[in-house]
């Protein structure tokens, strides 16, 4: 959208609950639609939850005047707070509603069923006279077309008078056809034998078009609370009543009044009810929820534990770090639904598709129509009426529409099951596109948590030197860093407070300690420095060890170098075989590490990595990656999101993986929550499982209307039969894709 020079935007987000659509074509319309008000940047309906996002400008518009916009379309919205629960009894009401319709609407069918069957000779048996009456069927027939249907027609004129057409259009058209040419043969035969001249009437027709069409939406609707079911589970482990102590009292409080810094208390067997800090006992937990991994693990005062998971076996009590929309769990379940609310790529095919489908198909039952009318049947309008009626039905787009976001709901909430996030449902597309995995090695292929082999003082008092270097490491949030750290602080116990702390980046961190300079950064940093002095013999002691394989970081303070220490980081049990995993899929991998030469090319011979290179900076990664992109590759870029977060952001699609926590990571479009290198094999598996779902969907509703309009054009399809065909139509999609819960 265009905007004026200097004019400030105001960017925000509404999510919505849309009541009302049946069909891909009034999700199109509501975008189409909304997207032409001013303010307006980005329109997101999903037709399978009923749902929606728009972003938009507040200066130029507002909530009030979207929902106008929407509500005068015919739809029922309302906006809802994408961190709240979903409201599973809604879907509920929906489907006890849909039940109560269908077993009236069968009720009332059966009998105009029996005696259509009876006067066509496809039965004989001995039905009550009254079964023939026009009048008997026109009372059966008349609470079905006008009350039990009374939506399709409120939709239809909604649609029709925004000057669009959707499913509700072809319905209302071809069962009032139906009905009301039957109402006017039966309103005529006040003046006939019908002993002599038996009149044919539609009644059936009408009754069991609707009658399929909400079985059909039935079946969907049921089956659509199934794919959500990823949602739901991850919406019970919310605890709602929470125990607090407080002045030495426990006392029961919603989870809703729980603030940072309140005291929760936690017994064996509960689940963690918010995030925050064990600051009374210790116990075992299982964090399967986050990590995938059911074997419990020890948590003791001091450590964070996450909402949702089992506290095994001791009581604890938890200082409050969070609200409760603000957990890691809350954090889970907003990334699963946007990924189910968003859209795919290749979902623009069938909007396109279906965005004039509906106008087409009313031409083509038009035309039908009239060459039955004119041509084949001269003068004969039932027949004319019933092949209209057939195209009419057989037509209605609802397969298409849910083709997509069928896939992508059941696909994605597998994912959050095995603890793989998408932050979009356009990443599953994408991630299965990839030509070229591109790993990172430190806490990636590694554990990235190195531990200290080596440890050489020059020159200086050891104990000071600790505390200036610990001192320093304290302040970079590294794994190198946190491991050095963590060595020191078992030798000293007073470790003074740095000033001016500085990462440099791809090399190491800088700081002030007692007005003297620190710098700790490794090999490659130190040899553009020649005006440092005692470097050479140094460099030399530093190659030994990295030959070893070891990563080594050279310390200077005040520009003179007073010692050396060196790391090793243990490879994931998980990398060797994700490794193999990768290449067996067809994919090249390759390593770029921060770290030098020996040790960077010791893990890639150990992992079964050919391609890597060694003593690369953030940026240095990102130019990597570029550079692979202009060769027309599409890359993929897997790291921990921190030092990374340069090339995760420029890749194609960037990989997070985090420790179970990690999960709001800006720069990674998927995240693996437990860092096992084997989920990044299992996401890439449910993209493409997930994309053939998607194309098998979309071929089979293609196919589906390129054959069955046709012979319904033609007469080899009864209307009956049409509606329960395209009824069948759009279950098969929801059933092929329920086929990816069991990846």
């Amino acid at each position: 959208m265009d905007k004026k020079a200097g004019e400030v935007n105001m960017i925000e987000t509404i999510h919505l609950d849309i009541k009302g659509m049946y069909c891909s074509a009034c999700s199109g319309r509501i975008e189409k639609s909304v997207l032409k008000m001013d303010g307006i940047f980005d329109v997101n309906i999903n037709m399978a939850t009923e749902k929606g996002r728009i972003v938009y400008d507040s200066i130029h518009t507002n909530k009030l005047l979207i929902l106008e916009r929407i509500k005068k379309l015919g739809y029922s919205p309302s906006i809802i707070n994408p961190k709240a629960l979903i409201a599973e009894e809604k879907k509920d009401e929906e489907i006890y509603s849909l039940t109560w319709k269908v077993i009236f609407s069968i009720l009332f069918a059966i009998p105009l069923v029996l005696t259509m069957a009876v006067q066509s000779g496809w039965m004989n048996i001995d039905l009550p006279s009254l079964f023939f009456s026009p009048w008997f069927q026109l009372l059966l027939a008349t609470p079905i077309q006008f009350i039990i249907a009374f939506p399709f027609y409120e939709g239809a004129w909604n649609s029709i008078k925004n000057r669009g057409a959707t499913m509700d259009v072809l319905v209302v058209i071809s069962t009032t056809s139906a009905y009301f040419y039957s109402h006017f043969l039966t309103v005529r035969s006040l003046h006939m034998d019908l002993e002599k001249t038996p009149i044919h009437l539609h009644f059936e027709t009408s009754v069991l078009i609707i009658t399929f069409v909400l079985i059909g939406k039935l079946m969907e609707a049921k089956t659509k609370r199934k794919t959500l079911d990823a949602i739901y589970s991850l919406n019970k482990l919310k605890v709602n009543t929470v125990t607090i102590i407080e002045n030495g009292f426990q006392f029961n409080k919603s989870i809703k009044d729980i603030s940072p810094g309140d005291i929760v208390l936690s017994r064996p067997g509960e689940r963690i009810p918010i995030d925050g800090l064990i600051i009374y006992g210790n116990t075992m937990m299982n964090e399967a929820m986050l990590t995938g991994e059911s074997i419990p693990i020890e948590k003791n005062a001091g450590e964070m534990v996450y909402a949702g998971t089992v506290n095994v076996n001791s009581v604890i009590q938890i200082k409050a770090t969070t609200n409760h929309q603000e957990t890691v769990l809350s954090k889970i379940i907003g990334i699963v639904e946007e990924a189910q609310l968003s859209k795919p790529p290749i979902q623009n095919i069938a909007d396109r598709f279906t965005s004039i489908f509906v106008p087409i198909v009313l031409l083509l039952g038009f035309l039908t129509f009239i060459i039955w009318y004119y041509f084949i049947a001269p003068s004969d309008l039932s027949s004319a009426l019933e092949k209209m009626i057939a195209v009419l039905i057989i037509s209605c787009p609802c397969a298409l529409g849910l083709a997509t976001p069928m896939s992508i709901m059941v696909g994605s909430g597998q994912a959050a099951r095995l603890g793989i996030l998408f932050k979009e449902g356009k990443m599953i597309e994408l991630l299965s596109k990839n030509d070229v995995v591109v790993l990172d090695k430190t806490g990636t292929i590694t554990k990235g948590k190195p531990q200290v082999t080596d440890m050489l003082v020059r020159n200086i008092d050891e104990t000071l030197f600790l505390q200036m270097v610990g001192a320093v490491e304290r302040g970079a949030n590294h794994p190198i860093g946190n491991c050095i750290n963590e060595a020191i602080e078992k030798k000293v116990s007073l470790i003074p407070l740095a000033q001016m702390i500085k990462i440099i980046p791809g090399y190491g961190v800088e700081g002030e300690v007692k007005d003297k300079k620190i710098i700790i950064a490794n090999v490659r940093y130190f040899e553009r420095l020649a005006i440092l002095t005692n470097l050479t013999p140094v460099l030399k002691e530093a190659k030994v060890l990295e030959q070893q394989g070891k990563t080594v970081m050279i310390v200077a303070i005040n520009e003179q170098i007073h010692g050396i220490i060196a790391v090793r980081d243990a490879i994931k049990r998980s990398s060797e075989k994700a490794v193999l995993r990768l290449k067996s899929m067809g994919l090249e991998v390759a390593m770029l590490s921060g770290d030098n030469q020996s040790a960077t090319k010791n893990i890639a011979s150990k992992v079964g990595v050919d391609l890597y290179v060694a003593e690369m900076s953030p940026q240095n990664k990102a130019e990597w990656i570029k550079a692979s992109q202009k060769q027309g590759k599409r890359i993929m870029m897997v790291g921990d999101g921190i030092n990374d977060a340069p090339a995760l952001s420029i890749a194609d699609v960037g990989v997070a993986l985090g420790t179970g926590t990690d999960i709001a990571v800006e720069s990674g479009d998927v995240t693996i929550m437990n860092g096992d290198l084997n989920r990044l094999v299992d996401a890439i598996v449910i993209s493409k499982k997930t994309m053939v779902n998607i194309k098998q969907n979309i071929s089979w509703a293609f196919i589906y209307n390129l054959v069955c309009i046709p012979l319904a054009a033609m007469g080899v399809l009864p209307p009956w039969f049409a509606g329960a065909a395209m009824a069948f139509s759009s279950i098969s999609v929801v059933l092929n894709s329920l086929r990816l819960k069991k990846i």
